[in-house]
C-alpha cells in the first residue's frame, strides 16, 4: 500500500505539480516508516555526504558507473533527505524486478543515520566538513558527529574519505577506510586563513601547520605538538597541469584527466568520484570518457542563455564554497557581469551573517561590470558588497524575477555569473523554466 500510494503521488507531483521530489516519499513513509528496507533490495548502494560537493560528486560517480556499463539510479535533483531518497527509490521500484543495480545517492549529513538504519551501503564517502547552516548544524564538529551517528550502524561499509580534511583522520571506526587528497597544490600557500574552519588539532587543540593548503582548512596538514597528520593517500592529485575558468587538467594517480567543470573544489569532486570508481573496479578509460562527457548539474555551474547572454549559475551556501566561486570569477580576464541572490529560508539557513566571512574584496580587482543583487536578503548583500569596495554605482537591486531577468538580458557584455543560495537558485530556476530559458526543471 505504501509503495502504491507513493507511486501515485509521484505521478501526480511530476505531471500536475511539476515538482515535489520529497512529497511522494513523505506519503509513503506515512503508510510504512520502514519502506526503505523493502525498496532498496537488489541495489548496491553508494552514499555521498559532507558539506560541499555532494550533488556534483554524485553525478560524476553515477555517470562513470553508467559509462562502465552498469545499471544505476540516482537522486539527481539533490533531494537528499529521507523522503527524497525514498521518492527516488520509489520512482525506480518494480515489483517483479530482481536485477541488481547500483543506487548512487546523495545524503544530507543529518539524515545519514536514517538511511543506514535500513541500508548497508557498499561505500560511504564524506567529501568535506565546513560551517554551513549554523542555526541547524552548529560548528563542524557537530556536523561530523551527525554523520558518524549514521556510519556506526554499518561497520562493514567501506569509507572513502577526503584525507585533506583534518576532521576525517584517525576515526575510531572498524570500517575499511580509503583516503584521497592532493599531493600537489595549485599554490604554495601554507598559511591558514583567519576565517578557516577546523584550524586546531582535534586531539590536542594546537594550531595545525601545513605543507600546503588547497583551500579553507583542506590540505597537507600536521600537528607540531602531538604528531597527528594526514593519513597516507590511496588516491591523489599527483600533478595539476592546467586550471582555467572553464576546465582543469590534472593527473590522478599519474593518469591524465580533464575535469570539465572549473575550480579546485571540482577537482576534489572528480578525485572523489575517481577513488570510488577505482574501488568498484571501473577502468581508467571509462572514467576518462565519463569526465569528458560530464555536464553541470542542477545549479552547479549550470550553463544556459538569457537572450544573447551566456549565463552560468553557481550554488553558494557557505563561506568556503562562496570563496571558491569567487576564485573562479577571478580567473576571468575579460569583462563579465555578476548577480548575487541571497535568501534566508530554512534550507539556506536563517542566519546570513556568514556572508561577512566571504572574501568579496577579491572581486574589486576583477573586470566585473554590472552587479545585480536579488533575493529575500538583497539589502544585506548590497551592504556587504559596498563594504567590499565594489562600485555601488554599478549595483542593480531588484527583487522581482521578471524585471531582474529583463535587466540581465539588456545589460552590457555577454557573460553573466549568478551566485545564488539554495532556495534562491531553486526559485529562480523555476521562473526561468516557466519562461523557457531553462528546458529541464528537475
Amino acid at each position: 500500500m505504501a509503495i502504491i500510494c507513493g507511486k501515485f503521488t509521484l505521478f501526480i507531483s511530476k505531471h500536475l505539480l511539476k515538482g515535489g521530489s520529497n512529497f511522494p516519499g513523505k506519503i509513503a513513509l506515512k503508510f510504512d516508516n520502514t519502506i526503505l528496507k523493502e525498496i532498496s533490495k537488489n541495489y548496491k548502494v553508494v552514499l555521498i555526504t559532507g558539506t560541499n560537493g555532494k550533488t556534483t560528486t554524485t553525478s560524476m560517480i553515477n555517470n562513470l558507473l553508467t559509462e562502465h556499463g552498469l545499471d544505476t539510479i540516482t537522486n539527481n535533483t539533490g533531494a537528499n533527505m529521507l523522503p527524497g531518497i525514498v521518492s527516488c527509490l520509489l520512482q525506480n521500484f518494480k515489483f517483479n524486478n530482481r536485477k541488481t543495480k547500483y543506487a548512487v545517492l546523495e545524503v544530507d549529513e543529518a539524515n545519514l543515520k536514517f538511511i543506514t538504519e535500513y541500508i548497508t551501503p557498499e561505500i560511504i564517502t564524506i567529501t568535506n566538513l565546513f560551517r554551513d547552516q549554523l542555526d541547524r548544524y552548529g560548528e563542524v564538529y557537530t556536523t561530523l558527529n551527525k554523520i558518524l551517528e549514521g556510519v556506526v550502524k554499518v561497520p562493514s561499509s567501506t569509507l572513502v574519505l577526503n584525507g585533506d580534511e583534518s576532521l576525517l583522520g584517525k576515526l575510531d571506526l572498524p570500517n575499511p577506510k580509503v583516503y584521497y587528497g592532493f599531493n600537489q597544490s595549485i599554490s604554495e600557500n601554507n598559511t591558514v586563513d583567519i576565517n578557516a574552519d577546523a584550524k586546531f588539532c582535534k586531539f590536542c587543540k594546537s594550531p595545525y601547520e601545513y605543507n600546503f593548503i588547497t583551500y579553507n582548512h583542506l590540505g597537507d596538514f600536521y600537528c607540531p605538538n602531538c604528531g597527528y597528520k594526514r593519513e597516507p593517500l590511496n588516491y591523489a592529485v599527483t600533478s595539476i597541469l592546467e586550471v582555467t575558468s572553464d576546465y582543469s587538467k590534472v593527473m590522478l594517480n599519474d593518469t591524465e584527466f580533464t575535469v570539465t567543470q572549473s575550480g579546485i573544489y571540482n577537482i576534489y569532486n572528480a578525485l572523489c568520484a575517481y577513488s570510488i570508481g577505482k574501488e568498484l573496479k571501473v577502468s581508467d578509460e571509462s572514467i576518462k570518457k565519463s569526465f569528458e562527457k560530464q555536464t553541470s548539474s542542477f545549479g552547479r555551474q549550470e550553463e544556459f542563455k538569457i537572450g544573447d547572454k551566456d549565463i552560468k549559475i553557481i550554488l553558494v551556501k557557505n563561506p568556503a564554497g562562496f570563496n571558491q566561486a569567487i576564485d573562479l570569477l577571478c580567473l576571468n580576464e575579460a569583462d563579465y557581469n555578476c548577480c548575487f541572490m541571497l535568501n534566508d529560508n530554512y534550507a539556506d539557513g536563517r542566519d546570513v551573517s556568514w556572508i561577512w566571512d566571504v572574501n568579496f574584496e577579491k572581486l574589486s580587482k576583477t573586470p566585473v561590470k554590472d552587479i545585480f543583487i536579488s533575493g529575500t536578503r538583497l539589502y544585506d548583500m548590497a551592504v556587504r558588497l559596498k563594504v567590499a569596495n565594489l562600485d555601488k554605482d554599478n549595483f542593480i537591486i531588484e527583487e522581482d524575477y521578471k524585471t531582474l531577468t529583463d535587466k540581465i538580458s539588456s545589460s552590457n557584455g555577454n557573460k553573466v555569473y549568478i551566485l545564488a543560495t539554495y532556495t534562491a537558485m531553486i526559485n529562480y530556476r523555476k521562473y526561468l523554466h516557466s519562461v523557457g530559458y531553462i528546458k529541464k526543471l528537475w
